[in-house]
């Protein structure tokens, strides 16, 4: 892996198909417009992503494709591996560590709000605490970013829920690892988020 520095930023992505991705929101707008929506969110993320001084890897959900918008650079493509979405975060978070990267952070598709501020403030905030936190206005998380692996704060949990966040910080009292805040942001998973957003058009009324 192309390495700039001791920083690793990953990006969890779904192989971008119709009736696969945005599925909450697909059953308002249909699989079409929700992929379409999805590929907008992929390219937000793809330019906040390219401002980062950080080495990249890009995590998709299914297979590796031959080419990709998020593939750019010196971008490195991997596959997600585990059950679940914090199996998966788990599991991604610990090769970034077996690799030699000692800070590492983590990020989906879904935030529209998401900037290369963010991201390197992620990174900053990294140096002061064991473990940051981005907010997602719904309750969860938007980012993780790590310095060593922590297996509770992704096993065994509940995910997509308005507790998320809360009991994240809860277990990081639990097992006193020190958390810091990012800004809360939106991310776009139904109608009502889109709506919200600023990619919302009124044709979807």
């Amino acid at each position: 892996m192309n390495r700039r520095n001791d920083k690793l930023l990953i990006v969890f992505s779904k192989n971008p198909v119709a009736g696969r991705v945005k599925t909450r929101l697909a059953s308002a707008i249909g699989d079409a417009e929700a992929l379409r929506i999805y590929e907008q969110l992929r390219e937000i993320t793809r330019e906040a992503v390219a401002g980062v001084d950080a080495a990249k890897a890009i995590a998709y959900s299914e297979f590796i494709p031959d080419a990709d918008l998020l593939l750019t650079g010196d971008a490195e493509a991997w596959l997600q591996d585990g059950g679940d979405l914090g199996e998966r975060m788990h599991r991604a978070f610990v090769k970034g560590f077996s690799l030699g990267f000692s800070r590492v952070a983590l990020i989906g598709t879904d935030c529209p709000e998401i900037s290369p501020f963010i991201l390197d403030l992620a990174f900053q905030k990294l140096d002061e605490c064991d473990l940051v936190l981005g907010p997602a206005r719904d309750g969860g998380f938007y980012l993780s970013a790590l310095k060593r692996p922590f297996p509770e704060l992704f096993l065994n949990r509940t995910w997509s829920t308005s507790s998320v966040l809360n009991d994240s910080q809860r277990i990081a009292r639990e097992h006193s690892r020190t958390c810091e805040l990012l800004p809360a942001l939106s991310d776009i998973d139904t109608f009502d988020d889109l709506k919200s957003s600023g990619l919302w058009t009124p044709e979807y009324d």
